[in-house]
Parts: structure tokens; C-alpha cells; sequence
């Protein structure tokens, strides 16, 4: 029913959960926060004081909060680490599970996590918000009609020049798992696999770099960094083969000297034509026996999908997971196509340490 009423919980109230989801989630009629998790108390506290219902409480302790009747959904926002954890536990406490990105930082993990929601019959997604941009959805209809053909080479783009994240847990290998390949790379990933719809990996090449992060370096856009805490890569890259012959090559780093920048970007190219998100959408190909490249106009129409109040992905995706409670049906983003993702990341990161390719395919 489009007007039920939706509780959720909140297990981890860092940056993620203010900066993106919580913002979102309060836009949506007919949705109360209830409840908010956090380690550290006070972030608990001024989660609940800016958006709670009221009412709302506060943990420290995810299991207390799983344990309270009348939760419908939760929201993991925990450091990469207890993805999998928190996520089985509340699959099998009866929860609809939206789980940030990345999915889990090794596949047995997402694995776990694809079984318990098959095993429950809940909805589990993940926090892949970069489907839900205009660009992104104007682009999945046009590979959807088959306007490119068959895509077989792509580029998945995640590259900043000089933006690591020096606050928080992003620089702990145990933690998180990884860098920017895990942080930012894994949205360039899964957007490109999605647009492709193609989740059959065969093999897998990759590098990881530590060159600048065990440097001091002033020049970064969130202050400098400590050399020391930098566990984890400045820079990953990956080659994949498909089982179809296709191939993607995804490129991610927090820190490179380059000026061929931008995050959460793909360039697909088929048979029929092709795009690229490098300088907004563009569309090439030809026709009538000539070149051409359109940027299609994505100010003029179009509506929020799901009745998002906005078509800001961060809305839309909310919009989007509230509406798949309340209709029983399944979300865009799907487990097993990021079960897909997380598979491929591992895979670079083994690479890399062994210097041989990862079989992946039958």
C-alpha cells in the first residue's frame, strides 16, 4: 500500500548516514525513524535529535536495536567490516536491509548475505545511488532498447587527483578492506555492469599502488594526510573479461597526477553506437552515413521515479527501497548483481598481490 506506514532503524550514524541517507529518508511521507545505533553514543544521539520520530531511541549495541518489535527496515551504515555481520542479523530478525556500499569486502561475505535474504524472504539492497541519476536511467533505457548493440569494451572511472578521506576508518585496511578500488571504485563498477547488464566475469588482472599515500602531502582536498594510518592503496586498476567476450577496464584512485578526473563515470562502447559520461551524457554513433554525437537535455522532462521528491539520486534511491517495502517487490539494485561487484574487486586486490590473473568463469 502506497500510504503504510514504515519504520526504520539506523546501525551506524557517521558522515554516510548525515550526508546522504537520513536527509533522504525524512523527505518520504509516511516513514518515521525509530531508532539509531551507533559505537560511539553521541553520534546515536544527534542522529535522533535531527531526524527521530518521536520516541525515537538510541543504542550502542546493533542486537538491541534488531531486538525491538516493530521495525520494518534497517539502514547499515557501519564501517565496511560489519556489512555482512549486521546485515545477516538483521535479515534474520525479520528487517528489510538497505546496506551501504560496498556489499561486503570479500565475495564468501556477500555470499552470506545474498543467502540469508533468499533464506528470509526480505528485501536486501545496497547503496549503489548513481543508478538513480538521470543521466544513469536515461542511459539504461537507451542499452535497454538495444541503441548501442552489443557492448563489448567499457571504462569504469572513479579518479581524484588529490581527495582522500582522512577522517573516519577509510584509511584502515581492516576496516574497510581497501581504498579508493573498494571506496570509489566500486561505483564505477557496478554502474557500468548495470548499463552492460552483464554479470558474468571470466577473468580478472589487477594492480594496487602505494606510491603517494606513504608520502607526506599537504596538497589534498580534505587536509593532509598521516602517512603512518595510510594502510591501505593510493590507486587500483583492474582488467576484465566477460564470458561474452567483453571487456572493461576500471580505473580508481584517491590520489594520481592526473588531471583525467571524475568519479562514478562509464564509457560504454557496442556495436550500434556508443556514450560516455566523461563531460555529461553524450551519444555517438552513426547515421545516414555520417558521425554524430548528441548530449540529450536531461533538465527537460522526466519524473522522479517512485515519487521521489526530488531526482537527486540520494532521494530517488530512498524513494525507491520505501517503495519496494510497500510493494512487496524487488529493488533495482539487486544482491547477486552486487554479490558481482564485490567478486571482481576481490579479484583485482589478488591480483595484484600474487601478479597473476583470477579465473572467475566456468
Amino acid at each position: 500500500m502506497a500510504d503504510k506506514r514504515v519504520r526504520v532503524g539506523i546501525i551506524g550514524v557517521g558522515g554516510i548516514a548525515l550526508g546522504k541517507h537520513l536527509p533522504s529518508i525524512a523527505k518520504i511521507q509516511g516513514v518515521e525513524i525509530v531508532a539509531f545505533c551507533d559505537v560511539v553514543e553521541e553520534n546515536a544521539v544527534k542522529g535522533r535529535d535531527q531526524y527521530g520520530a518521536q520516541g525515537a531511541k538510541v543504542f550502542t549495541d546493533y542486537r538491541e536495536l534488531l531486538a525491538q518489535p516493530g521495525i520494518d527496515a534497517v539502514y547499515v551504515l557501519t564501517a565496511n567490516f560489519l556489512h555482512a555481520e549486521v546485515t545477516v542479523a538483521a535479515l534474520q530478525a525479520g528487517k528489510h536491509v538497505m546496506c551501504e556500499k560496498p556489499m561486503a569486502m570479500t565475495t564468501a561475505e556477500a555470499q552470506a548475505m545474498v543467502d540469508a535474504a533468499e533464506r528470509t524472504g526480505q528485501i536486501l539492497t545496497i547503496g549503489y545511488q548513481n543508478r538513480f541519476r538521470p543521466d544513469s536511467l536515461y542511459l539504461k533505457q537507451l542499452c535497454e532498447r538495444g541503441e548501442l548493440g552489443e557492448i563489448y569494451f567499457a571504462k569504469a572511472l572513479a579518479i581524484r587527483r588529490r581527495a582522500v578521506p582522512t577522517w573516519g576508518n577509510f584509511l584502515s585496511k581492516r576496516m574497510q578492506g581497501g581504498g579508493p578500488l573498494i571506496d570509489i571504485g566500486t561505483h564505477a563498477l557496478d554502474l557500468t555492469l548495470w548499463l552492460m547488464d552483464n554479470y558474468r566475469p571470466k577473468t580478472v588482472m589487477g594492480t594496487a599502488y602505494h606510491k603517494l599515500g606513504q608520502r607526506n602531502h599537504a596538497a589534498n582536498s580534505w587536509g593532509p594526510w598521516d602517512p603512518e594510518k595510510f594502510e591501505v592503496e593510493d590507486s587500483a586498476f583492474g582488467f576484465i573479461t566477460f564470458e561474452n567476450g567483453a571487456t572493461v577496464i576500471l580505473e580508481s584512485s584517491w590520489a594520481l597526477n592526473s588531471l583525467h578526473v571524475g568519479e562514478a563515470r562509464t564509457v560504454l562502447c557496442g556495436t550500434e553506437g556508443g556514450a560516455d559520461m566523461e563531460d555529461g551524457l553524450r551519444i555517438n554513433g552513426e547515421r545516414h552515413g555520417r558521425l554524430f554525437t548528441e548530449i540529450p537535455d536531461l533538465n527537460i522532462g522526466g519524473t522522479a521515479l517512485d515519487g521521489a521528491v526530488s531526482q537527486n539520486a540520494g532521494d530517488v534511491e530512498a524513494a525507491h527501497f520505501i517503495a519496494c517495502i510497500r510493494e512487496g517487490r524487488q529493488p533495482i539494485v539487486t544482491p547477486k548483481q552486487a554479490l558481482v561487484v564485490t567478486q571482481i574487486l576481490e579479484a583485482i586486490y589478488e591480483s595484484s598481490r600474487t601478479g597473476q590473473a583470477v579465473q572467475l568463469g566456468k
